[in-house]
């Protein structure tokens, strides 16, 4: 058994070395031909978003110490490319170094900031950076990347960036040591990106830390604290979403407000936007479901409010 140890490692090193020699090729010719660095630039993001497949897996697995081991399995069992390929970053950052060369050459082009953020958005957080021009735009990057590929989510009413999100919660928003990495702009941003998606990705029984871990905003005194932060995201957020069933979980997640200290001012705007769901025709125009939904989120936000709306619209619902 012992004899297999080095062939095990050599073997998933090598996998991996030969998929960031890969990436590297694509990226050149992104950079080489102008007329198909968008497709080209999509199809990097296509292949990096994959699951890994079983034979793949066989090979990265491992529990020797360049390898993935199987307790770092994804999230809910599913383990893409991109989460393999992030944490082998940490570990041979040299094997990132090209790549995050030529991505830069490529920052103001379609998919580079997906690309970056799904492979280097743990690299950012465990590597010394001195110049805060540079940290401030791989941290900008990271958070417009993450934006991205969140919303494809939500579009698709899927969770393939999970792990992702994972990551920047619970390792960077609820971790001081990696969140004070990175400048205080890019920290306030980040909390506001986490708070329009907490919600889809069920992370609500981590609110309370949230909300204890928010950076300090300049506008606090005419806006409100942490809560009435995450609550105008969430509002806002709400206004923007089309997906039926996603619109729909967001409005089941979010009675996990209940009780909740908010200003009036964020008080009405929760309440404006959730009523705005309840009658159907514009500018919203819901389903059914999502019309039951925002009524149940109002029974449980402000149940007087409701008692008054069922007196006066008796079949709005």
């Amino acid at each position: 058994m012992q004899q297999q140890e080095p062939s095990s490692r050599g073997r998933s090193s090598a996998y991996l070395n030969a998929l960031s020699q890969e990436i590297e090729k694509k990226l050149q010719r992104a950079l080489a031909s102008a007329s198909q660095r968008r497709n080209l630039l999509q199809e990097l993001f296509a292949d990096i978003a994959l699951e890994v497949d079983d034979r793949a897996k066989d090979i990265i697995l491992s529990r020797e110490e360049d390898g993935i081991s199987p307790e770092e399995f994804g999230t809910n069992g599913r383990l893409c490319f991109y989460d393999v390929l992030a944490d082998y970053y940490i570990r041979v950052p040299k094997s990132g170094k090209p790549i995050l060369d030529l991505i830069v050459q490529l920052w103001s082009q379609s998919f580079a900031s997906h690309i970056f953020a799904l492979l280097f958005h743990k690299w950012l957080f465990e590597v010394q950076l001195d110049n805060a021009d540079v940290l401030l735009r791989y941290s900008s990057a990271l958070v417009q990347g993450a934006t991205n590929v969140f919303w494809i989510d939500i579009q698709s009413n899927t969770r393939r960036f999970q792990s992702l999100f994972q990551y920047l919660l619970d390792e960077v928003a609820l971790e001081l040591k990696r969140l004070n990495k990175i400048p205080v702009q890019a920290q306030r941003d980040l909390y506001l990106l986490l708070s329009r998606f907490i919600f889809f990705y069920n992370s609500v029984e981590k609110l309370e830390s949230f909300l204890k871990e928010c950076p300090t905003f300049p506008n606090a005194f005419l806006i409100g604290g942490p809560a009435d932060i995450l609550v105008i995201e969430l509002a806002d957020q709400l206004q923007k979403l089309k997906v039926e069933p996603v619109l729909v979980h967001y409005l089941s997640q979010i009675k996990v407000l209940q009780g909740i200290e908010l200003r009036m001012a964020t008080s009405t705007r929760l309440k404006t936007c959730l009523y705005s769901f309840t009658s159907p025709g514009g500018p919203m125009y819901p389903t059914r479901a999502v019309r039951h939904a925002a009524w149940d989120a109002l029974d449980s936000l402000f149940p007087s409010l409701l008692a008054e709306s069922e007196k006066a619209f008796p079949d709005l619902n």
